[in-house]
């Protein structure tokens, strides 16, 4: 069998979580190449994995005839270029989230891949996630009856990093932090949002208010969808406790819940502590079978030509709530999506 050959680009902490999976973890893929401009990542990399090629730039990667996917893992404002490029060169792509910074960035980029007849999915990887594919069809059962509320949240334990106060160029973490939670309320709702209200403030990063008075690490999304159905995201960065990632679904006839802090079953009890259980310090723990099955899908897409579970129109819709909710912050207003 011929393995699909995949660059990763952009060496961070999801970019070396795709790296590792391609390098290690499926059969019918090789990783042909790492690509990033900073020598110290690319150094930490190979001290880990053995790509075919190490590059400093994505140019190289996107020309190079022998790389026919890639993965695109480098800061937001990057990805319309690199994407388009990418789709151009003839490669099949993964980008992952958020898409763009605006529609009109994903809709080039969704125009590039159709052109050029080559996949791209968007890393939405709670989609893979084996509790969320349970509740999926348990929902699908019937066990809750009609599904009437989505409540979705994502705490994040670590500070920002500085581009990413930059509500202009990050667009917040209601990009950064909250497009897993968007999409996950539009897959679980099986509906488009209609209407979203949000409010946000900047309560644990002080070192961002002077310079960026717009930053927000605490956000609430209210919304409702075109269906009738309700829904609710928190978001909040620099939390510290842990990485925080729970699903509550509301029906008609009964309510479903996802996620926990946990990060085992294993419960200390001591009279100087008294009842003690270690939290998921991480998303890259709490996902890491995601990830993998993320990875496997698409390697599977490309070489039985099927179209990805999260396509390029997944991600311009969590794109277009992401403007709507900082909108909806600025302006103090409820905003309605035109879909």
């Amino acid at each position: 069998m011929n393995k699909v050959r995949v660059g990763v680009i952009g060496l961070g902490r999801a970019g070396m979580i795709h790296a590792r999976n391609f390098a290690t973890a499926i059969p019918e893929a090789e990783l042909a190449a790492i690509v990033d401009p900073n020598p110290e990542a690319l150094e930490n990399a190979l001290r880990e994995i053995h790509p075919k090629r190490c590059l400093t730039q994505w140019q190289e990667a996107v020309s190079n005839n022998v790389i026919q996917a890639v993965v695109v893992a480098t800061p937001t404002d990057s990805h319309k270029e690199i994407v388009v490029a990418a789709a151009q060169s003839g490669k099949h792509i993964l980008c992952e989230k958020p898409m763009a910074l605006n529609s009109e960035e994903c809709d080039l980029m969704i125009e590039a891949v159709e052109k050029n007849r080559v996949k791209l999915q968007i890393g939405f990887m709670r989609r893979y996630d084996r509790s969320f594919l349970e509740a999926k069809q348990r929902i699908g059962r019937g066990e809750i009856g009609d599904v009437v509320l989505v409540k979705s949240l994502t705490h994040g334990p670590s500070i920002p990093k500085a581009w990413q106060y930059d509500v202009a160029r990050s667009n917040g973490p209601l990009a950064e932090v909250n497009s897993h939670d968007i999409d996950i309320l539009r897959w679980f709702a099986e509906s488009e949002f209609k209407t979203v209200y949000a409010i946000g403030g900047n309560y644990r990063c002080p070192d961002a208010r002077q310079d960026y008075p717009d930053f927000y690490d605490n956000v609430v999304l209210t919304a409702s969808f075109e269906n009738g159905k309700q829904g609710l995201i928190g978001g909040a960065v620099a939390v510290r406790y842990g990485y925080d990632a729970r699903v509550e679904i509301l029906g008609t006839d009964g309510i479903l819940f996802i996620g926990s802090l946990d990060a085992s079953s294993v419960v200390s009890c001591n009279p100087r502590q008294g009842s003690v259980k270690s939290i998921v310090p991480s998303w890259r723990n709490l996902f890491m079978e995601a990830y993998l099955a993320e990875d496997k899908d698409f390697v599977r897409c490309i070489l039985e030509d099927k179209s990805p579970k999260a396509t390029g129109l997944d991600g311009k819709k969590a794109v277009e709530v992401v403007i709507a909710g900082n909108r909806s912050i600025m302006e103090k207003r409820p905003i309605e999506l035109l879909n």
